[in-house]
């Protein structure tokens, strides 16, 4: 934990020495239509993937952290003693490609993606299109436990479209239909072929805030998980975009947030968070 707030530090310093960035301008920058700047202003809705891509050569760096729930009480510091943490990068190829790896200290889990855009509402579409793919790679599984364990048996596949309309400058919205094929899967209680279907938003506080929500309808959960509700808030600031959340899912993977959401707000069973983003 000492050497994850020293990273943050460190950001936070590089940060403020340097020069306004093409973040701050892409903010302070002002169009004749609002829907020519992109309808979200992090690479994410919550957890959920935006529409918005790295311009091209343009590198975020991404630190991601999930506590454990809040529900522990302060015997457990409200969450604070069971987090997790993802590190990672996404790198704009072009204008309308992108791709991203992270490394997830829950499971152990790698993750690639690529990202790229079929359509833009900035340049005459109705909405703007997305398309996402991720390949996940479990290797917490021990060859000593699974002793006839292959490499194919970690991956996890997910497909997803991403579709957004900027309605206004302060609100936009998202919808999210995704497969997820796991290789390895429990028979009893999960299908290797899962289906959902998710919808986010970004409501424009300020100039530099805003509130953001996401739900996502997993059509093919078991009944002692939940479907993944998460609200946050987005703070823009020089070179940094600081996303403050709350989740009932404490995975940060594409397929593991979907498919493994356990906590259920009705209970006060749910997860503090926040992602960090550093333009470079």
């Amino acid at each position: 934990m000492k050497n994850f707030l020293g990273l943050l530090f460190c950001l936070t310093v590089a940060s403020s020495v340097s020069a306004q960035d093409d973040l701050l301008a892409e903010i302070d920058s002002v169009s004749t239509q609002d829907y020519a700047t992109p309808a979200f202003k992090g690479l994410q809705v919550v957890t959920l993937q935006s529409t918005k891509i790295p311009a091209a050569q343009e590198f975020y760096f991404v630190v991601s952290h999930r506590f454990g729930s809040v529900k522990g009480g302060i015997s457990e510091f409200f969450g604070m003693d069971m987090a997790t943490t993802k590190i990672g990068g996404a790198y704009g190829i072009n204008e309308w490609l992108s791709v991203s790896a992270s490394r997830h200290t829950l499971l152990k889990v790698y993750e690639t993606a690529v990202k790229y855009r079929l359509a833009n509402q900035a340049t005459g579409a109705p909405v703007t299109v997305i398309g996402y793919n991720t390949i996940y790679i479990n290797t917490f599984l021990e060859k000593e436990d699974y002793p006839k364990i292959e490499f194919a048996d970690r991956l996890t596949y997910i497909s997803q479209l991403l579709v957004s309309r900027k309605i206004s400058d302060r609100l936009s919205l998202e919808m999210v239909p995704m497969y997820i094929h796991k290789n390895r899967y429990n028979p009893d209680v999960e299908n290797d072929n899962q289906f959902s279907l998710g919808a986010g938003g970004r409501l424009k506080l300020t100039k530099r805030l805003s509130l953001n929500m996401e739900y996502v309808h997993n059509f093919d959960k078991p009944d002692f998980y939940q479907n993944p509700l998460s609200v946050g808030l987005d703070l823009e600031t020089g070179g940094h975009i600081f996303q403050l959340l709350f989740t009932n899912s404490q995975a940060m993977t594409e397929g593991g947030y979907v498919t493994t959401a356990a906590g259920d707000w009705g209970k006060g069973d749910f997860f503090f968070g926040f992602n960090l983003y550093r333009v470079f």
